[in-house]
C-alpha cells in the first residue's frame, strides 16, 4: 500500500508541473490575436509553419481552455477565457458552412474562409463541446443553444438520415460501423448531460444506445474491432481485421464513466478485461515500448503505412484508462500498467527542452517528426490527459489519507469533464 501512495504521489507532482509548460507552450505559440482562434501547425520551437486552422483543433483548445479555467484554481485566468472566447466566436463567425448553417468546415483559412469539408460529423462533435463548455464558463446562452442545436444535427445524421453529411450510399461499400461514431456520440452525451437534469433525461436513451453499440466492437472475447457490421458482426478482409489499441484503451475510459454512473460493478469489470486490458496486451510492443498504432486481428501485417509508429495520442488515452481503471476497481495491476505507460510516454515524447510533446515517434521511439502541432495534434490530448490524471490522482490522494487501505473503496463517482 506505501508503495501505491509513493507512485500516486511521484505522478501527482510530475503530472501537475507537466501540464503547466504544456499549456504555456500553447498560450505562447497558438493565439492568433488578429482574426481569433489558434494556430495550430507550430514546429518544435513553437513557430508557425501553416496558418491554416482546421476545425475540430480550433474546437478542442476551446474546450480545453474552458475546461481547465472551470477545474483548476491556477488557471483561473483572464487570458485563457478571453483567448477561448475569441476562439468560440471565431467559430461561431466561420465554422458553419454547407449547407449553409448546418455542416462545419474541416478546414479554414486563417481570416475564416472555407477551405473543405469532410464527410464525416467529428468537426460538429468538437464544435458541440467546445459551445457547451464555453456555456459553462460563460453563462453565455448563445453557446448552449449552438451546442444543443448542433447535437441535434448530429443524432439525425446519425440515427436517421445521413444524406447531410454527403456520403453517398454505394453498393459496394460494406455497411461497417467504425467504433469512433458511438464513441463520439457517448462523450457528447456526457459532456452535455454534465450537471444538466434535463439533458440527462433527452439523452438517457442515446447513451444506452452509445454503450451497446460500442461493447458490440468486442469480438468472440478476444480482441476489440475497429470496425463491425452495423449488426455487431465481424466483416471480411483488412477492414474487419483491424484493431486500433489506443482508440480501444479510450473506448474503456468512456465506458468507464457510463458503468460508474450506471453502479455496475459488473460492467465495469466486463470493460476493464476487454477494452483495457486487452488492447493493452495486444498492441504493446514488448521489443521496444509503447503502443503500436494498428495491429491486425489476425497477426498479419496491417496495411497501413504507420502501423508501427507510436503516437502521442493513444499513450494519453492508456494514461487516463489505466489510472481510471484503479481509481474504480481499486486494483493495484493497472496502476502499475498506468505507471509503465506513463514512464514510456513521459521518457519517449516529452521535450523538455522547448516544452509540449513530440506526437510521432518510429517503432524504435525516436523522433519521426519535429513538429508539436498539425493538422490533427493540437492543444487536447497531452493537457486532457494531464489534467484528467492530475484530477484523479489528486483524489486518489485524498482517499488514501483518509482511508487506510483505499484500494477497498473504489470511487463510483465518474470524473468530471473530459472529451474525445
Amino acid at each position: 500500500m506505501e508503495s501505491e501512495r509513493e507512485t500516486l504521489q511521484v505522478w501527482k507532482e510530475r503530472v501537475e508541473q507537466e501540464l503547466d509548460r504544456v499549456v504555456a507552450f500553447w498560450v505562447e505559440h497558438s493565439h492568433d490575436q488578429e482574426h481569433g482562434g489558434f494556430f495550430t501547425c507550430l514546429g518544435h520551437d513553437g513557430k508557425v509553419f501553416d496558418d491554416l486552422k482546421y476545425v475540430w483543433l480550433q474546437a478542442r483548445q476551446v474546450w480545453m481552455y474552458c475546461h481547465l479555467y472551470r477545474h483548476f484554481q491556477r488557471f483561473h485566468q483572464s487570458q485563457l477565457l478571453d483567448s477561448a472566447k475569441a476562439g468560440g466566436e471565431f467559430l461561431l463567425r466561420c465554422a458553419r458552412v454547407a449547407p449553409p448553417g448546418k455542416k462545419c468546415a474541416f478546414v479554414l483559412t486563417r481570416d475564416g474562409r472555407p477551405s473543405k469539408v469532410q464527410r464525416t460529423i467529428f468537426s460538429e462533435c468538437f464544435y458541440t463541446m467546445a459551445m457547451n463548455e464555453l456555456w459553462r464558463v460563460t453563462g453565455d446562452v448563445r453557446y448552449q443553444n449552438e451546442a444543443v442545436g448542433m447535437m441535434d444535427e448530429i443524432v439525425h445524421w446519425v440515427r436517421e438520415d445521413p444524406s447531410g453529411l454527403g456520403q453517398p450510399q454505394l453498393s459496394g461499400a460494406p455497411a461497417a460501423e467504425p467504433m469512433a461514431v458511438p464513441m463520439m456520440l457517448l462523450h457528447l452525451v456526457q459532456q452535455l448531460s454534465e450537471d444538466d437534469a434535463e439533458l440527462a433525461g433527452k439523452y438517457g436513451e442515446l447513451e444506452d444506445w452509445c454503450a451497446h453499440r460500442i461493447l458490440q466492437h468486442v469480438q468472440g472475447g478476444q480482441v476489440v474491432l475497429e470496425n463491425v457490421s452495423v449488426d455487431g458482426k465481424e466483416l471480411p478482409g483488412c477492414l474487419g481485421r483491424h484493431q486500433n489499441p489506443g482508440h480501444a484503451l479510450e473506448a474503456g475510459w468512456f465506458l468507464l464513466r457510463y458503468a460508474s454512473r450506471k453502479e455496475d460493478p459488473k460492467l465495469r469489470a466486463h470493460i476493464i478485461d476487454k477494452f483495457l486490458l486487452l488492447p493493452f496486451h495486444s498492441g504493446w510492443d514488448e521489443e521496444h515500448g509503447g503502443l503500436f498504432y494498428f495491429k491486425d486481428a489476425d497477426g498479419l501485417c496491417p496495411t497501413q503505412l504507420e502501423w508501427d509508429m507510436k503516437l502521442w495520442w493513444p499513450h494519453c488515452e492508456a494514461m487516463v484508462a489505466f489510472l481510471m481503471g484503479y481509481r474504480d476497481s481499486g486494483d493495484p495491476a493497472l496502476l502499475r500498467l498506468f505507471d509503465q505507460v506513463a514512464e514510456y510516454t513521459f521518457r519517449q515524447f516529452r521535450d523538455s527542452e522547448r516544452g509540449e510533446w513530440f506526437g510521432y515517434l518510429n517503432r524504435e521511439g525516436k523522433v519521426a517528426l519535429t513538429i508539436k502541432g498539425g493538422p490533427f495534434k493540437g492543444c487536447f490530448h497531452v493537457p486532457r490527459c494531464l489534467a484528467m490524471c492530475e484530477e484523479m490522482l489528486s483524489s486518489l490522494l485524498s482517499r488514501v489519507a483518509t482511508d487506510p487501505d483505499p484500494s477497498c473503496s473504489p470511487s463510483s463517482v465518474p470524473a468530471r469533464g473530459g472529451a474525445k
